[in-house]
Parts: structure tokens; C-alpha cells; sequence
């Protein structure tokens, strides 16, 4: 088995558009959160930041050089973990709380971070998998439907696309067709709460939204990367299935 190191901890992908992927190298697939670093002029954007079990700004020095702002597409453990790195920071109001507030329920790190079965080798130093947890990291920027994050010569919308979790965030670039959609849509298997009526709901609605975004490509909080033909492919499966 390869051993991690914080050396190689993080792998990075220039993909164009001015966006770095940057990867947690030992993390399986379905766990691994996609961390979108966005070139500004004025300043950056960090999308989610992983588990944090490395130091992210130690490791991707890039991220340690120009202002940047940190946003939680969601305040999952998975999304949020590397937040604290970072002192400037935004997530939408309602899951503000658990940003301040932290714990294996609200991050939902007691449903995956029980061993290490989410790993390929586990972190390097100090590990146990039922004492991890996302340390604090509250948000100074409340992001809302419809405000806009600028960077001094990028624009992005905050969409706001509950149903994966009640303060679930998109980010669309309408000039490029680029939307950061989080986990609501990513191409694999999504997860969803068919016992929560009110939350499958809300997933309905947004990906209805979805349906007819004229998205040039979507960078999901997993896996590959796609287009709008595999976004609707993906949006209408979800509505065959759930709406009803």
C-alpha cells in the first residue's frame, strides 16, 4: 500500500478557464470533494476545501499567495474541512450554524468517518477516524439566491439549490456558462433523503432549475467534470424517478 505524506496529500489539474481541481489523493472516489481554486484580478475563489485532515494552504502554496474567499458550497465534512485555513469565508445562512459550531451530526462525519474504509492509505501522523471532526470556521459573508460574488473581473451568481441539504449553493458564471454545483448535481450517484418529504421536495425544485440552465459545463463537488446535455440527462433521470 502507498503511504501518504503531506506531500502528496493534494494533487492539482489546471483545467482551463482560469480553474484549478485540486484533489485529495487518498480519498476513494465517492468520498473525494472536488476543491475549485478560480483565478481573480482582485482576489480568488476557493470552492469547498476537502476533509482538512492535511493542511490545504500548507500544502497548495498557490493558495497562501493573493487574497482569496473561501466558500462552503455545503457544510459537509467532505466540503468544509479546510475552511478554517482561511480567513475570509462564506456559506449560505442556514447552515451558517454549523460552520460555527461543528460536530460529527451536523457535518454528517459520523455517517462516513467510522474507520478508514473512505481512505486508500490512511492520513499521515496522528489518525483516528472517531475522533475526527471539522474544526470551527465561521462565515463573515452570508451567501443568499441571487447575490453575487465578484473577483474583479469574474461575476458569479449564488443559486440557492436545496434538497442534497437545506443551504446548498450554486455558483453561476453567466458569461462563461460555468456553474460550481456542489453536490446537488455531479455526475454519480447522488445522495438524497427519500424519508425527508420536504427535502425531496426542495431537491425537485432545484433540479428543475437545473433542467433548463444554459450551463456550458458544470464542475460538481465529485467526480468528473460535464456539460449541459449530461446536466439534463442527469436532472431528468432525477424527475422521472422523484417526481411524481
Amino acid at each position: 500500500m502507498q503511504i501518504a505524506t503531506p506531500e502528496t496529500w493534494y494533487e492539482t489539474r489546471a483545467i482551463g478557464d482560469g480553474i484549478t481541481l485540486i484533489l485529495e489523493s487518498f480519498v476513494k472516489d465517492f468520498y473525494r470533494c472536488n476543491i475549485w481554486h478560480v483565478r481573480g484580478r482582485e482576489r480568488d475563489l476557493l470552492v469547498d476545501s476537502g476533509m482538512g485532515v492535511v493542511s490545504l494552504r500548507e500544502q497548495v502554496r498557490t493558495l497562501a499567495e493573493r487574497p482569496i474567499l473561501a466558500i462552503a458550497s455545503h457544510a459537509h465534512f467532505d466540503h468544509i474541512g479546510a475552511h478554517h485555513e482561511f480567513p475570509d469565508r462564506a456559506v449560505h445562512p442556514a447552515e451558517a450554524d454549523v460552520m460555527i459550531h461543528p460536530d460529527r451530526t451536523n457535518t454528517v462525519a459520523d455517517r462516513y468517518v467510522f474507520d478508514d474504509s473512505i481512505f486508500t492509505a490512511p492520513p499521515p501522523g496522528p489518525w483516528d477516524a472517531l475522533s475526527y471532526n471539522v474544526l470551527p470556521a465561521p462565515a463573515q459573508t452570508l451567501l443568499e439566491e441571487g447575490n453575487v460574488v465578484d473577483t474583479g473581473d469574474r461575476s458569479f451568481e449564488v443559486m440557492h439549490l436545496p434538497g442534497h441539504s437545506a443551504g446548498s449553493i450554486g455558483l453561476y458564471e453567466k458569461a462563461t456558462g460555468i456553474l460550481f454545483s456542489g453536490d446537488v448535481v455531479y455526475d454519480g450517484e447522488l445522495v438524497y433523503h427519500p424519508e425527508n418529504p420536504p427535502a425531496m421536495q426542495q431537491y425537485i425544485a432545484s433540479m428543475k432549475r437545473l433542467l433548463e440552465l444554459p450551463v456550458r459545463v458544470v464542475h460538481g463537488g465529485h467526480y468528473a467534470s460535464f456539460g449541459r446535455d449530461r446536466l439534463r440527462e442527469i436532472a431528468r433521470g432525477f424527475l422521472d424517478e422523484f417526481d411524481r
